[in-house]
């Protein structure tokens, strides 16, 4: 009787323990599902028009995207996806980045002669074409070397007359004898030899006036030729042109003396660095194209005249721009969007103003700062369900139009008033340290300025334009003796609490502080 009564008191007592255990679990879990945030709906990736109230599959067996409800802090248009979403669609981020830059204008062109070093070689006389050492265009000749004999009967009464006035020793018409050779291009050494010899050669024999290339070859040897009659041409490789045309929106970025970069695709790992020769003046009706002329040396005449080659022209002062890459940027015709990553899941897409095309990056005027993160990819899905009710604005703090910040004088011009400054970031502008060329006030003194000071400057934005308007010169101070800031100064200070660097700022010597009134 005893031991029923236990069993029974045991088995009670892991009942209600159980019981127990039970009822935390499920208000635990349910607690647990209560704090989950549920989705609103669930729309398809490829048509945010497609809505459900569950999970659900496309025709393609894509997952339908949740989306969950917008904090009350967030603006319209913010839609948030999971981190498991995120990695299937594969959604990728990039950073907004304020670079100083240069135009990179990409195109083809072809390899030619140096026509400035090109020798045109014509007959001086009318005559037969005796012997012709040159048998075909592209033969390589050198200075100093045969190149045709040509009997003319004009060279032949040329060289009787001078043989007369050589007999008649009358200075003055051996003279013009001697001159009447020399127009004939015959060589001062056969003249030598005529008056030597006093024997008149039938031939005359023409010798190369410098090394290259035979071009242009439109004579043959037993042929006859009128004076002037253009025989064939002698080009150099030493240097090359390469002909290029650029887009009729490019042609303002280029100026003469621009470098270029060129490649073959048949030469890997080897690079030719050239320049702008010239910019011809007039377009292309029928391609809108400007013809390019670049220069190139040839020192080992690798390159061959009707090569084709890629050149890189690198134009510009390489100012700062903001850039991101060029396929983060959605284009409907109508706007130009990126989609911002607000961080948590969140992203929302904003209207966006572009600038000009750096390679596979692209300059952005408006709409984002500098240090944002976009989507880079998968962006076209995520602007699908931000677009439908966004207002396409940026939620910004408000941009002072005055900072202060440290910085080392790399150079001054006090003629066009400006200062080149190696400044440190500005995190109220959102620019990172680099070195930038400012205009100065007409207030600042710009007398005790010099390259490798450390400054404290306030800077101004214009519109486009920053200007530097207040300077104060750091000095170093001694032990013995710390100057005191004047009352005056110390009001206008008050600004500069919290800006780094502002400790040692009791040691500053406040004779050399501009604070003149902003022009």
């Amino acid at each position: 009787m005893s031991k029923t009564l236990l069993l029974s008191a045991l088995l009670l007592t892991l009942g209600a323990g159980g019981g127990y255990w039970a009822a935390t679990q499920g208000i635990g879990s349910g607690a647990t599902k209560a704090t989950e945030k549920a989705p609103l709906y669930w729309v398809n990736p490829m048509d945010p028009r497609d809505k459900r109230d569950a999970p659900a599959k496309d025709n393609m067996g894509m997952d339908f995207i949740p989306v969950y409800e917008e904090q009350k802090t967030g603006s319209p248009g913010t839609v948030t996806i999971s981190p498991e979403i995120q990695q299937n669609l594969g959604v990728r981020l990039a950073k907004v980045e304020r670079l100083p830059i240069h135009h990179q204008i990409e195109t083809v062109g072809y390899v030619g002669y140096d026509e400035d070093r090109l020798e045109a070689i014509n007959a001086r006389m009318a005559g037969w074409i005796r012997t012709l050492a040159i048998k075909s265009e592209g033969q390589k000749v050198t200075k100093g070397s045969l190149i045709y004999e040509l009997y003319a009967p004009d060279l032949v009464n040329a060289q009787h007359e001078y043989l007369l006035a050589l007999n008649t020793s009358n200075p003055l018409l051996l003279r013009a004898a001697e001159g009447k050779l020399k127009s004939l291009q015959v060589p001062a050494d056969q003249i030598a030899a005529l008056k030597r010899t006093r024997q008149v050669r039938e031939t005359i024999s023409i010798y190369a006036p410098s090394s290259g290339y035979v071009s242009e070859l439109k004579v043959r040897e037993g042929q006859y030729v009128e004076p002037a009659a253009a025989l064939f041409n002698i080009s150099t490789l030493q240097q090359v042109w390469v002909s290029a045309e650029v887009f009729e929106r490019q042609a303002g970025q280029l100026k003469v003396g621009d470098p270029v970069t060129m490649t073959l695709d048949y030469a890997p790992g080897r690079r030719w660095q050239g320049k702008v020769d010239y910019l011809y003046p007039t377009l292309d009706a029928a391609t809108r194209t400007l013809k390019v002329r670049l220069r190139f040396d040839n020192t080992d005449e690798f390159l061959k005249p009707n090569m084709f080659a890629k050149v890189s022209i690198r134009s510009g002062k390489g100012e700062p721009h903001m850039l991101v890459p060029s396929e983060a940027v959605i284009r409907t015709g109508s706007q130009d969007r990126l989609v911002l990553a607000l961080g948590d899941g969140s992203f929302k897409s904003v209207a966006v103003t572009l600038g000009p095309q750096f390679g596979d990056k692209i300059a952005i005027v408006d709409g984002v700062e500098p240090g944002d993160s976009i989507a880079s990819s998968a962006q076209f899905l995520l602007d699908s369900e931000s677009s439908i009710d966004s207002d396409f604005q940026r939620m910004t703090a408000v941009r002072p139009m005055q900072v202060w910040t440290q910085g080392e004088v790399q150079a001054v011009d006090p003629k066009s008033r400006t200062l080149s400054v190696a400044h440190q970031a500005i995190p109220e502008w959102q620019w990172p340290a680099m070195e930038m060329d400012f205009g100065v006030a007409d207030s600042v003194d710009m007398t005790q300025l010099a390259p490798g000071q450390t400054l404290h400057l306030q800077m101004e934005q214009e519109g486009d334009e920053y200007r530097i308007i207040n300077i104060h010169v750091e000095k170093a101070a001694t032990h013995a003796e710390k100057p005191a800031a004047p009352k005056d100064d110390m009001k206008d200070m008050k600004g500069m609490e919290g800006m780094e660097g502002m400790e040692g700022m009791e040691g500053m010597d406040h004779s050399q502080h501009q604070m003149g009134d902003k022009p």
